[in-house]
């Protein structure tokens, strides 16, 4: 944690000035940012309110839905019960990083293919957990990415189409991987 302190409000009459605020740096989708943080602000609030990052979404705030997941250090994490300072300097990714340049990630293909996000809200943290089991693991066995997504929640698609989307996902970075490796040659 940082030692740069903010001071907010009146000096105290019994001493210095209370402390609500301290200064941290942030490292989210591979860019640092400085923000003032209560110590007990979670990660969700610092990204949607003073990163301007909102495709985290707020669901239930007592880490049952999923819908707040980002990865850190590649590992699905849920931003609503982890606090801000926890993660200092540490590498943050939400949705907002996923796509790259005007490319969809291959999971959000997925998801748009098969109708895996219906209503969409819940549809951020379901790609976020699809990329982190992807990355650590290119070839999940239906098994697996049941229980990867079991920490998230979806009212609308009884998740056969979300599973589906995984696979689909799964195969595709497969075979680019395959079509890399075989231009390199």
């Amino acid at each position: 944690m940082s030692d740069a302190l903010l001071s907010i409000g009146r000096a105290r009459p019994d001493g210095p000035p209370r402390v609500d605020r301290v200064m941290a740096t942030l490292t989210v989708n591979g860019a640092t940012h400085r923000v003032a943080v209560r110590p007990y602000d979670v990660l969700l609030d610092v990204l949607r309110e003073q990163l301007n990052l909102t495709g985290t979404r707020r669901g239930c705030d007592m880490g049952t839905c999923g819908c707040c997941t980002v990865l850190i250090d590649d590992r699905p994490v849920l931003s609503c019960l982890t606090l801000a300072l926890e993660f200092e300097e540490r590498p943050i990714r939400t949705i907002e990083s996923v796509a790259e340049a005007s490319a969809l990630h291959p999971v959000q293909e997925a998801f748009a293919q098969t109708g895996g996000s219906q209503c969409g809200f819940c549809t951020p943290g379901f790609i976020m957990t699809a990329v982190g089991l992807l990355e650590r693991n290119p070839d999940p066995s239906e098994a697996q990415i049941r229980e990867a997504i079991s920490g998230n929640m979806c009212r609308c698609t009884g998740y056969v189409a979300i599973i589906e989307a995984i696979r689909i996902a799964a195969s595709r970075r497969q075979a680019g991987a395959a079509d890399t490796s075989r231009r390199g040659r």
